[in-house]
């Protein structure tokens, strides 16, 4: 029996989240026995916790890793809090779209030796949510694995700071070939440690769970309905789909209505935004929803216009449910969707959102014929796990990091 660990922050409702949950509900329990650490236990998905897993305690500390500063203070964690502070300054004068990513390193290097130790053992433990500190220098396990949701040629990190961290782990997962060869780029010297295994999928569910039908409008609007399902932040995008939404508008594409399901730190801005084009009544923001795909599968066209992805599960789910999908050229979208055939690319812009929903909502034929590709596939793949199974037997030693000796064997 494998002892293993999975950790990662907090079970609320996200693309890494849900993947996480659809992949412990594939995991074999016959031969592993599997413990998950979350930081916070909060999230509207916390109840699709499979009975195998066992789900361990809170950890003060570690949950205060998302609370505001004052809150940290006023918890008694002085020391958490004066390293948060350190963090927020080191990134003060950072020109970057989103500091937050190397404020989070910044957070988790400083707080490390105020942190405590795991105190159990295991024969393999896996940091599922980056940053993965926590595993790396606080975790006692003879194969260490960290995964990759995140498209890392668009984010700023600091490489430097983070390649002590990575060296501490065996095997690196990215999440699609896209996402590994951005990675990559970024980190050439852990080529050989990274390999793909994508997001498990179960169609069966998705397909289940889509015939619920909550009493929304959006099911008795007879416009034609774009919906996208995403966080509501700057990587996803949603700004521009109001700026795409309004040109429509004033191109004389009235029949439309656009809703997204999600939440997120830039909810107010977009309300704004909304407020200041005056599209109340057409691009409406539904929120938080526990069960995203109802509305999916109201949908005439599914849109994810995002300045950039790892590999988003909402994409795949869309064509799962037999959707039209157009999505935006994020750097790793040819590893989504096939332009033309299973879904649409459209150029990364503003401009190119408006001309692709205008050539999918005037060509009829082409939006039944990528429907009708995306049905015919088969989106199954708790396959993958065979991968992880297989990686989680052998510790990298220092001369496979060396020859790449353990990527030629499949390993």
């Amino acid at each position: 029996m494998t002892k293993l660990l999975i950790t990662s922050f907090d079970l609320e409702i996200g693309g890494v989240e849900r993947s996480l949950i659809n992949m412990l509900k594939h995991f074999d329990y016959e031969h592993h026995q599997v413990d998950v650490m979350l930081y916070s236990h909060t999230g509207d998905l916390m109840s699709l916790l499979p009975d195998g897993v066992e789900l361990l305690a809170e950890s003060p500390a570690y949950r205060t890793f998302r609370m505001p500063i004052k809150q940290i203070f006023m918890s008694g964690h002085i020391r958490l809090g004066l390293t948060r502070l350190m963090a927020k300054g080191k990134v003060l004068f950072t020109r970057s779209a989103e500091k937050g990513y190397k404020q989070l390193q910044y957070m988790w290097r400083y707080a490390l030796p105020f942190l405590p130790s795991h105190d159990k053992s295991y024969d393999v433990a896996i940091s599922y949510l980056w940053p993965h500190y926590f595993v790396a220098e606080k975790v006692q396990a003879d194969v260490k694995i960290a995964w990759i949701h995140t498209d890392f040629s668009t984010v700023d990190t600091d490489v430097a700071a983070d390649m002590a961290m990575w060296q501490r782990y065996d095997h690196i997962i990215a999440v699609s070939e896209a996402c590994r060869s951005a990675f990559v780029s970024k980190y050439p010297s852990l080529e050989n440690r990274v390999q793909v295994i994508e997001n498990i999928t179960s169609p069966t569910l998705v397909r289940q769970l889509a015939n619920e039908q909550p009493d929304t409008p959006i099911f008795t609007d007879d416009r034609f309905k774009l919906v996208t399902v995403a966080r509501l932040s700057h990587a996803k995008g949603i700004d521009r789909a109001i700026q795409a939404f309004k040109q429509l508008q004033q191109s004389g594409y009235h029949n439309l209505a656009w809703y997204v399901v999600g939440y997120g730190g830039d909810e107010e801005q977009l309300k704004t935004m909304i407020r200041d084009n005056r599209l109340d009544d057409a691009f409406i923001l539904l929120g938080k929803q526990v069960n995203p795909y109802p509305y999916m599968k109201a949908a005439d066209l599914y849109v994810q216009p995002s300045r950039y992805e790892g590999k988003a599960v909402t994409v795949g789910e869309a064509q799962i449910l037999g959707k039209p999908v157009l999505i935006t050229n994020y750097p790793t979208a040819s590893s989504q969707i096939e332009d033309g055939v299973d879904g649409v690319i459209c150029e990364q812009s503003v401009a190119g959102i408006v001309h692709g929903i205008q050539r999918l909502y005037d060509d009829h034929t082409l939006r039944k014929r990528i429907a009708a590709q995306a049905n015919q596939r088969d989106y199954t793949n708790g396959h993958e796990l065979e991968k992880l199974y297989a990686m989680m037997k052998r510790r990298v030693t220092d001369a496979d990091r060396r020859t790449g000796e353990y990527r030629r064997a499949g390993l």
